[in-house]
């Protein structure tokens, strides 16, 4: 088996300034791997001795590097090199004195050197000789050196199962199982001097995470990331981050239910989690007595989880744990572990990754709701009349409540407006005054429509239209009692409004943030908005044994209202029986969901601009399309068509109509699924409506190297040659002419162009050699 050199769809920069952009965008079509495809690689040779688990595995230049681990009967110290261009293996040089061997250890790259810290060794067949190590080794890549590093001062406690990495110039080591407990400590240690370096414990501050082990590490976005862990007699499927520059850890919390992701990992040790652009790639490890093998992603920038699908043509690697993974370019490798029966792995595994840019969706809407441009609708919002602006076209998207009230306005606005244009022609009748005044002229905005809401503040209204636009709510202070007393009255409107996905929201975070300071103020306020379930919430932490002396001795204790500290007191001394449903909590629908509902034909009566598709109508809505694209934007600013059509083309072409409808299922929800010839169409669709960023170009790219197939070879070439491309064009013409027997039985064949059969066959006599033609000419 052999490895060749790979890629995947690149990040494309692109300059709007550049007129001509268009004419110069190449696919580069050539050599690439399947996204997210899983490829066994040669195994270790038996000789080399590569079973192993508890081992290390670091990424320099194009070779992945084995050190340590245990076979099942000893421990090793052994170094092995694979090569990931030739997929070959063998005995990396080493010269000096190696470390003990080990297993457990941390080992990373600094430089053009590996540093391994740490571990536990001895003889674990004779079982003696058995403990932590706290020193710490350089290997240089160049001359296969092996050096300890011997450090003056304070030492980190000896320890194995620990988490490492490099960042500034620093070596970070995190917790672990010092032989009796496990830790929860931190160190440094700067690489940049060998003569003057010394360890320093570092002073960590916030939501620190508990003593754990068998943990992996990695750093994505200027943080480090923790997941899961073997912690005291608990396991957990908690994510921390850590804020290098301020020492600061952050436990992320889960917020799967309300995005509409998938929940996070599992409960799990021993398992692998590696960083690469923006996301946390978590694999394998003891989850609950299994071995799952599933491939988990975390989002860095969302916040959310996925199960990645792997592609059809994957070798999938076996459950495992005490694994080592490590990255190079654009994926992930993975080496050895404990599989079945505890049974040592020698197999190396290949991931392939992706690396699209991220979808922009939330944050263009979200840019729509704080520029209030193109607003249509203002909301005049309890007793004081408090103004909001916002978009029809999102808030009818998202709220069916909203959605009634704008409809009866406007009902109520045409019937004043027939009514007055019904007086104004009586009076014109009857003699009277017929010219329009000058104020009241019409121009050619029309005039927002009012909405009137009683029973809404502006302030928790305009969370509301945040969530409504984002699907998120901004905490600026996490816990402050005014903040929590804030998101209470907007889930009193997300209950009256009948959002769901609001109301789950506003719950876990009032319940997050409820604590020993703000309890009383919280339930007194749940008891007046009659809203139960967080009343519930706050009587149970109040009657806490560890909280229900200190809260009662609080002078916010002695204001409360009788009936309060009646409940309270009953409460403590006969709690009720806990009651469990199994009745599914209703989510709500996703920013997403409500978007495609709105395209597929919910937002018709809303559309206020017709798109033309050489000369067919396509009603769409002009905030989403200025949202979502810089052309559009600039159109309706600068230069609105008076009669409300605006013709569509991707610089001189004109898309199909299908590859028309893929682009509109991009712009209102982010959807980049389409055939391939849709795909070649929109290639330059970025840069001609000026997205935010070029992942649909990325994923038209990706979607035509995988996916030109016989089946479809002609409609792709017919959009090759329409959008000239031409190095997709050439390739569909070889497919053709190697696989002609079959493409010649298709019917869409005759429909081809003229210039089209006449390249087909100009490619065919270039295919025929001279001998095949004289073959050819002795059968006339």
């Amino acid at each position: 088996m052999s490895c060749k050199s790979t890629k995947v769809a690149p990040s494309v920069d692109f300059d709007h300034s550049c007129s001509d952009s268009v004419e110069y965008l190449t696919l580069n079509f050539g050599p690439f791997e399947t996204v997210h495809r899983w490829r066994r690689l040669p195994p270790c040779d038996e000789f080399v001795g590569a079973r192993r688990s508890k081992h290390t595995v670091v990424a320099y230049r194009d070779a992945i590097y084995v050190f340590g681990g245990d076979n099942g009967k000893n421990m090793l110290n052994d170094l092995l090199r694979f090569d990931v261009k030739d997929c070959s293996w063998c005995r990396a040089f080493t010269t000096g004195t190696p470390p003990a061997p080990r297993y457990h250890h941390s080992a990373v790259v600094y430089g053009s050197s590996m540093f391994v810290f740490g571990g536990y060794t001895g003889d674990i067949y004779s079982n003696s000789n058995l403990k932590n190590k706290n020193d710490l080794f350089e290997y240089k890549f160049a001359t296969g050196q092996w050096t300890e590093w011997k450090v003056e001062g304070s030492l980190p406690v000896a320890r194995s199962a620990h988490g490492a990495t490099v960042y500034s110039d620093k070596l970070w080591i995190f917790a672990g199982y010092d032989g009796n407990a496990r830790l929860n400590d931190m160190w440094t240690i700067s690489l940049q001097d060998r003569e003057h370096a010394c360890w320093e414990e570092i002073d960590q501050s916030g939501e620190i995470p508990p003593s754990c082990c068998n943990f992996p590490v990695a750093v994505c976005r200027d943080k480090m990331f923790v997941f899961s862990g073997q912690s005291g007699a608990k396991i957990t499927n908690n994510l921390f981050q850590f804020e290098f520059n301020g020492h600061m850890w952050t436990r992320i919390p889960t917020e799967h239910l309300l995005r509409g992701s998938p929940p996070p990992p599992q409960r799990r040790y021993g398992h692998t989690m590696v960083a690469f652009d923006r996301h946390l790639y978590v694999f394998g490890g003891a989850a609950d007595n299994t071995l799952p093998n599933e491939l988990h992603c975390y989002d860095v920038d969302s916040q959310t989880w996925e199960v990645i699908q792997p592609s059809q043509d994957s070798e999938m690697p076996s459950g495992r744990l005490f694994h080592a993974a490590a990255v190079i370019q654009d994926a992930m490798y993975i080496f050895g572990g404990t599989v079945d029966n505890n049974v040592r792995s020698g197999e190396m595994y290949r991931f392939q990754f992706s690396s699209y840019p991220k979808c922009t969706l939330h944050e263009d809407y979200g840019k729509l709701w704080e520029n209030r441009q193109f607003c249509d609708v203002e909301f005049i919002l309890g007793e004081r009349e408090e103004r909001v602006l916002g978009h029809i076209a999102i808030v009818t998207a998202r709220c069916q409540w909203l959605r009634k009230k704008i409809l009866q306005a406007r009902d109520r606005q045409r019937q004043k407006t027939k009514r007055e244009s019904s007086e104004e022609s009586d009076e014109g009748a009857a003699g009277g005054p017929r010219d329009v005044p000058a104020g009241n002229k019409p121009s050619g905005t029309p005039p927002l429509l009012e909405v009137s809401i009683r029973e809404a503040e502006a302030q928790p209204f305009e969370v509301l239209m945040q969530f409504l636009y984002t699907d998120k709510i901004q905490y600026p202070r996490r816990g402050h009692v005014q903040d929590v007393l804030l998101i209470m009255d907007v889930y009193k409107l997300a209950l009256s409004f009948k959002l769901s996905r609001l109301e789950q929201l506003c719950v876990q975070y009032i319940e997050a943030s409820v604590d020993l300071q703000n309890v009383l103020s919280v339930c007194e306020n749940a008891s007046k908005l009659q809203l139960d379930q967080l009343k519930e919430h706050c009587l149970n932490f109040v009657v806490k044994e560890s909280h229900f002396n200190q809260v009662i001795m609080t002078k916010e204790f002695e204001r409360l209202s009788t009936q309060l500290i009646v409940e309270i007191v009953r409460r403590k001394q006969q709690p009720p029986p806990r009651v469990y449903s199994d009745q599914p909590v209703d989510i709500g629908t996703s920013l997403v969901q409500d978007m495609k509902a709105y395209l597929e034909g919910g937002g018709l009566e809303f559309c206020d601009i017709v798109l033309l598709l050489d000369g067919h109508p396509r009603p769409a809505h002009k905030a989403i399309l200025a949202a979502r694209s810089s052309y559009f934007e600039a159109m309706f600013r600068s230069f609105m068509p008076v009669d409300g059509q605006v013709n569509i083309s991707i610089g001189e072409m004109v898309p199909s109509k299908q590859a028309f409808e893929s682009m509109l299922r991009y712009i209102y929800y982010g959807d980049v699924n389409m055939p391939p010839e849709d795909s070649l169409y929109l290639f330059a669709a970025p840069y001609y409506y000026g997205f935010s960023n070029n992942r649909l170009q990325a994923y038209c790219k990706q979607n035509l190297e995988m996916n030109v197939t016989v089946e479809n070879v002609l409609q792709i070439l017919e959009a090759a040659d329409k959008t000239q491309a031409l190095d997709m064009k050439k390739h569909c013409l070889h497919i053709i002419v190697h696989q002609f027997i079959k493409v010649s039985k298709l019917p869409n064949l005759r429909s081809l162009s003229q210039l089209l059969l006449l390249d087909i066959i100009e490619s065919l006599a270039t295919h025929i050699s001279d001998k095949q033609c004289a073959e050819m000419g002795s059968d006339i």
